[in-house]
């Protein structure tokens, strides 16, 4: 999920070339949730090995144990979702698993709500949070993005890949829309707690006389999607590789459409908690080396999001 501000001009570039590599049919990932705590799951990723390289880095209480308890939103195809199978799958779990290998230990997602992730790790139910999550400078200094009051001691990001967020409709029927601005008036269907949301709400209080945007959250995007497609409104949002992953496969791609330009492109982000610098240092080891032995752009072609490929991993890089 994306920052709460609307689309920077200096993003714009970034955001027109990764929306020219959607039209080429590449998806690009963006993102978001606790669903029930009964519906928990746990998946592993790669199992400890006797030679794990950085298995050292990590904190002796979690290298003792043998893994890592993952907080995330499994419904955000194609970041992190169940398979057919009940399997979790996507861009996230197969990270995951290649860092797994580098610290020689299994990577254990649980599945919650987007908008109630960062209170797990606060209250240690998680040691990360992985879950297509932008890093923004309120996450990370614990303020709440709409009325700026500090709810929280905050989380630290090591960032993987850059995304913004996008507007999709029912295919062929945009109802006019093409920019946030045009959303006046109209109803707006997002999952609670992402930059989606806080967007809508943002622009909303800028519709004036046009009237303001209706806006309808859910606890994860596929509900959203499923109202958008039984015509409950006239538009959806949330981050462009699962807006666009919705678009090309929903109802065998005749569900939905794109509109307008990705906005907002910033980086994802791996949420740690604030002191707990040991497993942040550890995983952002683990990221650059799987970066430069290759292993990432293997997970990041896999899943067709090449345009949103970072580099090198960064701590704290949001705005």
């Amino acid at each position: 999920m994306t920052a709460s501000t609307l689309c920077r001009t200096s993003a714009k570039s970034r955001i027109a070339a990764v929306c020219a590599v959607a039209v080429a049919g590449t998806l690009l990932l963006t993102a978001c949730g606790d669903q029930t705590d009964s519906a928990s799951t746990k998946e592993s990723g790669a199992a400890a090995t006797k030679d794990a390289p950085l298995a050292d880095l990590l904190p002796k209480a979690i290298k003792d144990k043998g893994e890592i308890k993952v907080g995330s939103d499994i419904a955000y195809p194609p970041v992190e979702f169940k398979d057919e199978s009940g399997k979790t799958v996507g861009i996230d779990p197969d990270l995951a698993d290649a860092l797994g290998k580098q610290l020689g230990v299994k990577f254990v997602f649980e599945n919650g709500t987007f908008d109630t992730l960062l209170t797990g790790l606060r209250s240690k139910r998680y040691d990360l949070a992985m879950s297509a999550m932008t890093d923004t400078k309120d996450r990370q200094e614990g303020v709440d993005s709409e009325t700026k009051k500090k709810v929280g001691e905050g989380v630290d990001f090591i960032d993987y890949f850059t995304a913004g967020v996008s507007i999709y409709t029912k295919k062929g029927d945009d109802k006019g829309i093409s920019a946030w601005s045009d959303l006046c008036g109209k109803k707006l269907v997002v999952q609670r707690g992402t930059v989606s949301h806080d967007l809508a709400k943002a622009e909303s209080a800028k519709c004036g006389s046009k009237g303001k945007i209706s806006i309808e959250a859910f606890d994860n995007d596929l509900e959203a999607q499923t109202r958008l497609r039984g015509g409950g409104a006239d538009a959806g949002s949330s981050d462009f590789p699962v807006a666009a992953y919705a678009v090309k496969t929903s109802g065998g791609g005749k569900d939905f459409q794109l509109v307008g330009e990705q906005v907002e492109a910033a980086p994802y982000g791996i949420a740690v908690a604030k002191g707990n610098d040991e497993l942040t240092k550890a995983i952002e080891a683990a990221l650059n080396a799987v970066i430069k032995n290759g292993e990432y752009d293997k997970v990041i072609a896999k899943w067709g999001v090449e345009a949103g490929a970072v580099t090198e991993a960064k701590i704290n890089g949001g705005s």
